[in-house]
């Protein structure tokens, strides 16, 4: 029997062969999670499932890497039906998954840019967000004692310009779902909250930072596990229903769980007074 707090619960990371996604998963790791770990990248390789779940194992939780592809229905389905069967239950959602278009697109005008980005971003960024959420809210209200704990990664991108406009929308609906979400489930018991990390070093944005194409943030950038950390103390804080439905900086809620990520830094983040913090 562990000691860990969240021993023997099983969660969902969307997108986490690498990223953010990776962070979370090893966050939920350090407690001691299940963590199913997702994405399309499957193999050997550094930036894979498996090497994610070797690293959650690593960190003191189960890794179960799952191959999917989130564009497609069936296998979100397949996931879900999947976890039912060999551990019956889901505590924790984390809908992380987002396809940055390849080549990135950097601002420019939306009629300049391939319609296929929307469907890069709205597509995978929102709708399949929504698709998961279904299936794994079913699957969490099989079981009475299951924590119910959805967390939607979302950023500043929703609120002010950013990238582009497929972008600022998938994440203006990312947002909404966590508000209508949190008023559709509570009383249900389904908590939703939504995190907005600030500059995470993933290897996406640390190899733009080398390229030229965005600066360093040194105040306030973040590593992927900070937003882990955060997630794993919102599950296992028994008040967590207190921010149902609100939308939340990852590093405001580290500062009021006092986390540092694996660096011993503490970053302080941006605040926004626009953003969703209204109890439901």
């Amino acid at each position: 029997m562990s000691d860990k707090e969240l021993f023997e619960k099983v969660a969902v990371v969307t997108g986490s062969s690498r990223g953010i996604g990776r962070g979370i998963a090893i966050g939920l790791g350090e407690q001691g999670a299940t963590v199913y770990i997702t994405g399309r990248s499957s193999g050997s390789g550094p930036l894979t499932i498996q090497k994610t779940a070797e690293l959650v194992n690593a960190a003191g939780g189960t890794g179960i890497p799952v191959e999917v592809d989130l564009a497609h229905d069936d296998q979100i389905e397949a996931l879900y039906d999947t976890i039912r069967e060999t551990h019956g239950r889901l505590d924790i959602h984390v809908n992380n998954a987002f396809k940055i278009p390849n080549p990135p697109v950097w601002g420019g005008k939306f009629w300049e840019h391939p319609i296929d980005i929307w469907d890069d971003q709205v597509g995978i960024g929102l709708r399949s967000a929504y698709v998961a959420s279904v299936y794994a809210t079913r699957l969490m209200m099989e079981q009475s004692d299951s924590l119910r704990l959805m967390v939607n990664i979302s950023s500043s991108g929703s609120e002010r310009y950013a990238l582009s406009a497929s972008y600022g929308i998938a994440k203006m609906g990312t947002d909404r779902l966590t508000r209508d979400f949190a008023i559709e489930g509570k009383e249900d018991g389904l908590c939703v909250i939504g995190l907005w990390p600030s500059q995470v070093l993933t290897e996406f944005i640390v190899e733009s930072i080398e390229k030229g194409d965005i600066e360093l943030d040194e105040e306030n950038s973040e590593t992927p596990l900070y937003t882990g950390r955060v997630i794993a103390a919102l599950a296992t804080d028994p008040n967590r229903a207190q921010r149902n439905g609100q939308v939340l900086t990852t590093a405001e809620v580290a500062l009021d769980y006092n986390l540092f990520d694996e660096r011993g830094k503490q970053p302080k983040g941006k605040r926004n007074p626009t953003m969703y913090r209204e109890t439901i």
